[in-house]
């Protein structure tokens, strides 16, 4: 009975904190240490949250955000996906994929007024 108790408190705690990186305006890169080269650096975008989440350390998040290629990069807003960025099997990003996600960010910051 108590191992069941900590099933469900662990199941519950994971629900809650998993949709907290969808909170307002966030943009959320999924990669891995093999691919970190390839990554967009995100200390660039202002006025939203950033996060980057490694296959090696939060697997879960990459199952329930049914992410196939490695980086990709998704951009929320009040929890809902608005944007995808997905490198394909090249593990490239497409050039200019760092100001297209940008102007995607002030357009969303624009309409929240």
């Amino acid at each position: 009975m108590k191992s069941i108790i900590t099933i469900i408190f662990l199941l519950l705690a994971s629900v809650a904190y998993g949709q907290e990186f969808k909170e307002d305006i966030s943009v959320v890169q999924f990669s891995a240490s093999f691919v970190k080269d390839s990554e967009i650096d995100l200390k660039k975008l202002k006025d939203c949250s950033t996060y980057t989440f490694y296959i090696e350390k939060n697997k879960v998040y990459f199952i329930r955000e049914k992410i196939e290629y490695l980086p990709t990069v998704l951009v929320y807003q009040n929890g809902k996906e608005i944007m995808r960025v997905e490198t394909g099997i090249s593990m490239a990003f497409p050039e200019g994929t760092g100001k297209k996600i940008r102007k995607k960010v002030e357009e969303l910051i624009g309409n929240k007024f």
